[in-house]
């Protein structure tokens, strides 16, 4: 048995001005794909590594970039001689410019070259998008049921094991789809609370219902302005009937908990969680500079934050980040500093941000590039040569900073990822601008399909009957 994998994930914001090139992503083949899935390594399949290609979120790919990936995918399929099968580990919510629905692009291309016998199996981010043109060329399809994603590499085995199973069988599973006309923030949509909790937690059960192969829901990607950005259902298995009714009940369900989704996190203006930062004793407090989330499609470079943070003169902070080359390369030598950092990517909230501090620490990130710190006023400003997130604990303590030790701890973060989380004592989620702002009726969306949910609060209940696909 032969199984190709390969792949484009990343979610893209159309809202940000960032552009994804080719140095963004981070491309295996070979060897080195393999090595990304343990569960290949112990098994009698022969996995065919074609080529995988993942990037952290952000703006559109520029069309040639998508254009060259695609070819290589295609070409590799040539070269590969006869599969019985493809595991197809994607994002689902990459954008392309001058494409609106790159994923269905992709997966015809794929699908065209291997033709109707090889069996697709799908891993994708719950976050992804799902739409007809795309999930009619798939076999098999599955997605995270964790936000945070805790169950990422779970998923991509899931997808695989379904795969292998079909083909050992030698049968097609039934699919039936639907798409809910409802668009949320993943940070409105977490699974650590209501709703999104039990309606995710009942897949497992579900799909050890007979007939059920897999029940899958995606929340969609909130920041993209395309037709096919909407949440979406898909359930596959041997019974068509309970298949189709099945999807056709959890699209109801997530309709009728629509109006119940909050955000994560306790939310409020930056001035307000500031406040509220500043007024407990909790310690480490975080708060989330979730407009500009690079983890979400955000440039990484809005400096409308850390502006008004600057303006506080009795305050201790850390601020994590700006991406910033030139200014970077300005700091990288040490002493003091006059910058104007930020602002240039994404100039749209506040344009470049004046910074005047003494450097207290230059290192070369494996991410980041060269990263260094200045220390202005309280205020201890991460400055970044290349785009990236602060996760982990590790993150600030490799620079020498420690969150417990300051006032507040401000992240470019939507909801608290697993180890900041653990370590928060106290959190607010600011609703500040940017490309991912969690505020989507201040974005303009105007490709969306309407009526929709929440841009449409009054509109009537849709038709949900799940559609069978095959």
């Amino acid at each position: 048995m032969r199984i190709g994998i390969a792949g484009i994930a990343i979610e893209s914001s159309t809202f940000s001005p960032h552009r994804t090139s080719l140095a963004d992503f981070r491309v295996t083949r070979g060897a080195d794909l393999l090595a990304r899935y343990a569960w290949t390594r112990d098994s009698d399949i022969e996995w065919v590594p074609l080529l995988h290609a993942v990037s952290l979120p952000g703006g559109a790919v520029l069309t040639d970039v998508y254009e060259e990936l695609k070819s290589e995918i295609l070409a590799r399929l040539v070269g590969a001689g006869p599969l019985d099968g493809l595991l197809l580990d994607i994002h689902g919510a990459m954008s392309v410019v001058g494409m609106t629905d790159a994923e269905a692009d992709l997966v015809a291309a794929i699908r065209a070259s291997v033709g109707p016998d090889v069996l697709i199996s799908a891993s994708m981010d719950l976050h992804g998008n799902v739409s007809h043109d795309f999930v009619q060329q798939l076999d098999l399809v599955t997605c995270y049921r964790m936000a945070p994603h805790e169950d990422a590499w779970e998923t991509r085995e899931r997808a695989a094991r379904n795969l292998v199973a079909r083909l050992t069988s030698g049968t097609r599973p039934h699919l039936a789809w639907a798409q809910i006309p409802v668009l949320l923030p993943g940070e409105k949509t977490s699974t650590r609370i209501e709703p999104a909790k039990s309606l995710y937690g009942q897949l497992e059960e579900i799909e050890a219902g007979e007939g059920i192969l897999d029940a899958s829901i995606w929340v969609g990607y909130a920041w993209a302005d395309e037709p096919r950005c909407q949440a979406a259902v898909v359930v596959t298995g041997d019974d068509a009937e309970r298949v189709q009714r099945t999807a056709t009940k959890l699209a109801k369900d997530y309709w009728q908990a629509r109006a119940d989704f909050a955000f994560v996190a306790p939310t409020g203006t930056l001035a307000e969680c500031i406040a509220v930062g500043l007024e407990s004793r909790a310690r480490p407090f975080f708060i989330s500079d979730s407009g500009d989330n690079p983890t979400a499609g955000g440039a990484g470079d809005v400096s409308w934050t850390l502006g008004k943070l600057l303006a506080y003169k009795s305050l201790s902070a850390i601020y994590a980040s700006i991406v910033d080359p030139a200014a970077v390369a300005s700091a990288r030598f040490g002493g003091e500093v006059d910058l104007l950092v930020g602002g240039k990517i994404d100039p749209g909230p506040a344009g470049p941000v004046r910074l005047r501090g003494t450097v207290t620490k230059v290192v070369d990130d494996p991410v980041g590039g060269v990263v260094a710190v200045v220390k202005s006023g309280g205020v201890n400003v991460i400055l970044t040569e290349r785009r990236k997130p602060y996760h982990l604990v590790k993150d600030f303590t490799d620079l020498g900073l420690d969150p417990a030790a300051v006032d507040l701890t401000f992240v470019k973060i939507g909801y608290l990822e697993p180890e900041l989380y653990k370590l928060a004592r106290g959190w607010r989620l600011a609703l500040t601008p940017g490309g991912v702002d969690q505020d989507l009726l201040r974005l303009g969306h105007m490709r969306i399909q309407r009526p929709m949910f929440p841009f449409d609060p009054d509109m009537p209940d849709p038709d949900l009957n799940a559609v069978l696909i095959r």
